[in-house]
């Protein structure tokens, strides 16, 4: 058996702290330029800085992506930015995310020491593509969406073994191609291989015909209306087992884009399903009941397992629907105590004393809470905050640790998609 990494996505510095004490082996991480995620909140080089040296004092290592498919003005900004990210002694990331050749090659030549892992965007889908990139130096590849586990498979078996597979398992199903969509670029003139994706694929469609303009045909449609390209979205926390029989190293979370505690529940769930299985198969199957309530708890489109077991219908794959699940609404994360022992918190939504809520620990457990009390900075008591971001002190009536993280179950658990 191969040793198994939880790989998990972090949109900053506060993300990313979480997603270290909710179980990742590793965090992926977007500078502030070359990334997939231009509309991420993303790392400056000082935030950088500061995150790998919080991962590494855990002992998780840090991958940065520059996976952006490059243009010739790209280039010399690319060559400065690896210049930079190599001059991060002694935490530099641990490895770089790459997509496009010319990128690659500059990386292997400027930051040499840093490894070099190939991004799906690069369409990998074959034994062949990994074995000439381990020709070039790359210590990781990143498989294809469109892959089964029986392809999966067949490329371990004919691959070196220090060559690393990494897999998405959980997220966000782009519609195209490994990503590489071309749709975002037509309508709007914003490049998803660039970052700037405008997520076409989850936009209302219906068909015209030549002949017939303005005339519109429905494709498929329910009452909210026709989703033709919205996927939905992956989740292997039932098969853990055959992810591991396939041979990947790195089993990968999407959501660059998502809340801590988006990033907090599946990490933990994730986390507690990998050990449970390598420690008793039987206590895996035991606690499937508890995997599937938790990893429910945030926001996602219904679940499928996507192409792992063979080309999906139309049933399993299509989100026929413009609505999220939502269980739990994220309200922030504890910090230090103050003189009067109250913790305090970034406020992210509003929750008010005497309200019921829920306090969100790394270990698994799920704690409810009154909360008994708020003040301001100024240590003034107030009955609720009613701005986002707006610093609080609170008191829960327990003890409570550092990056735990409360939240409030919702009656309404739907809304609409962004």
């Amino acid at each position: 058996m191969r040793n198994i990494e939880l790989l998990v996505p972090a949109s900053s510095l506060e993300v990313l702290k979480v997603a270290v004490i909710f179980g990742a082996d590793a965090v992926y991480i977007g500078g502030e330029v070359f990334g997939l995620r231009a509309k991420a909140k993303n790392f400056s080089m000082e935030e950088m800085a500061e995150g790998i040296k919080f991962a590494h004092d855990h002992n998780v290592k840090v991958y940065v992506t520059a996976n952006i498919l490059a243009h010739n003005y790209d280039l010399d900004g690319v060559r400065q930015y690896f210049k930079e990210l190599n001059e991060m002694k002694p935490d530099r990331p641990d490895a770089l995310i790459i997509s496009d050749p010319g990128v690659f090659m500059i990386a292997k030549e400027v930051c040499p020491e840093i490894e070099r892992h190939v991004s799906t965007q690069a369409n990998n889908t074959n034994y062949g593509t990994y074995q000439f990139w381990y020709g070039q130096g790359a210590s990781r590849v990143v498989s294809a969406r469109e892959l089964s586990l029986k392809e999966i498979k067949e490329i371990r078996a004919n691959i070196p073994d220090d060559l690393e597979i990494e897999t998405f398992i959980h997220g966000a199903m782009c519609i195209s191609y490994s990503g590489r969509c071309l749709l975002s670029n037509y309508f709007t003139g914003r490049d998803a291989n660039k970052g700037a994706c405008t997520h076409p694929c989850r936009w209302k469609y219906a068909v015209v015909e030549e002949k017939r303009p303005g005339e519109y045909l429905p494709v498929y449609e329910n009452e909210r209306g026709t989703y033709i390209f919205n996927s939905k979205d992956l989740c292997m926390i039932e098969h853990i087992p055959d992810l591991i029989d396939a041979g990947i190293d790195s089993y990968k979370i999407e959501g660059r884009m998502k809340t801590a505690l988006y990033v907090a529940t599946v990490a933990r769930t994730y986390r507690k399903a990998i050990n449970d299985y390598l420690e008793s198969p039987d206590k895996y199957k035991e606690n499937m009941p508890w995997y599937l309530d938790q990893i429910s708890n945030c926001t996602y489109r219904q679940f499928t397992t996507g192409f792992f077991y063979g080309k999906p219908s139309e049933e399993a794959q299509i989100y026929d629907n413009n609505t999220y699940c939502k269980e739990y609404t994220y309200l922030g994360i504890i910090g230090e105590q103050n003189a009067e022992g109250l913790y305090r918190i970034e406020q992210r939504n509003k929750f008010s004393v005497g309200e019921q809520i829920e306090v969100m620990k790394p270990n698994g457990d799920n704690i409810e809470v009154t909360v008994r009390r708020i003040t301001d900075e100024d240590g003034k008591d107030v009955e609720s905050a009613p701005h986002p971001k707006q610093v609080l002190y609170i008191d829960l009536g327990i003890e409570l640790d550092m990056y735990d993280i409360i939240r409030r179950k919702e009656e309404d658990s739907s809304i609409q998609l962004q």
